[in-house]
């Protein structure tokens, strides 16, 4: 990565689904890499989770960054092209597109469920805002993109690969790194990149949630996969360290199409998490 104390300045970036967690954290990274990061989502009040696309970009100005809050519902298609309009009106390109939007408290009510007890509503709910608007974004996004050497990153599951959660995130994963790749294909003889990137269990506002035992131990369980302790997880900001890493790395074209464990980019580009550490992923 670049020695440089701003790396990223006068990089214009977009994080989709970062009033909190794992987009929230790439958000802070981006912004103390010194870019201007518009911070989508829906809330621009509190609500049963802490954390706002205000709250967010506040704190990118304070990390050294540019933050720009928009509230935007990216199942919305109208709503999810003026964002990209407006940036076109405001920079005339976009450099760094992070695909993260994610429906996590309504997925997390079919954990450990088999296929058969996930009504097809679920599955509606996981492909509109986990993978269509991911699509939705990139398209929308992708003509500002193409000025440069723009960089998108999709914030995707090693549950493309193994059985994770229930069948419906699987297939919603699979789908996403397969988006990834066919991207890839079609951006080939373009300066543009794209890449999934695939955290480990990140500590998330969410997550947070779990008490503490009498032994001071956070332990999560989740069903036919096991327990987890949250304690060694990963922060929001180790996936925004690596999304920092890919875009300050002048020969990122070389990944594209591929999909990458945070921990795995951690090793190739030598950063940490926030405390030092590099969690280990299963």
């Amino acid at each position: 990565m670049s020695g440089t104390p701003h790396p990223l300045q006068n990089r214009i970036a977009v994080v989709t689904g970062a009033s909190r967690g794992i987009g929230k954290g790439i958000a802070l990274e981006l912004g103390a890499a010194g870019a201007t990061v518009y911070v989508t989502g829906r809330s621009d009040r509190p609500g049963a989770l802490p954390g706002t696309v205000g709250e967010t970009a506040a704190r990118i100005d304070e990390l050294g960054g540019t933050g720009v809050p928009v509230v935007c519902d990216h199942r919305d298609d109208e709503a999810t092209a003026a964002l990209f309009e407006r940036i076109g009106n405001d920079h005339n390109r976009l450099d760094i597109l992070v695909n993260n939007v994610y429906n996590s408290p309504a997925a997390a009510r079919w954990l450990g469920r088999r296929f058969w007890e996930v009504p097809p509503a679920a599955w509606d709910e996981t492909f509109e805002v986990g993978v269509r608007s991911h699509y939705a974004a990139a398209v929308y996004a992708a003509p500002l993109l193409l000025k440069g050497d723009g960089l998108i990153v999709n914030v995707s599951s090693p549950g493309s690969r193994r059985y994770m959660h229930n069948a419906v995130y699987g297939i919603a994963k699979t789908a996403l790194d397969r988006m990834t790749a066919d991207f890839a294909h079609d951006l080939a003889g373009t300066e543009v990149t794209v890449v999934s990137i695939w955290p480990g269990i990140v500590d998330t506002e969410l997550l947070q949630m779990v008490p503490a035992d009498a032994d001071g131990n956070r332990v999560v369980t989740l069903p036919g996969e096991g327990s987890f302790d949250l304690n060694q997880a990963e922060s929001p900001r180790f996936a925004g360290r690596a999304v920092v890493a890919l875009a300050t790395d002048p020969e990122r074209g070389k990944r594209s199409g591929q999909a990458y464990k945070v921990a795995e980019l951690a090793g190739d580009y030598g950063f940490t998490d926030v405390d030092g550490r590099i969690p280990r992923h299963d």
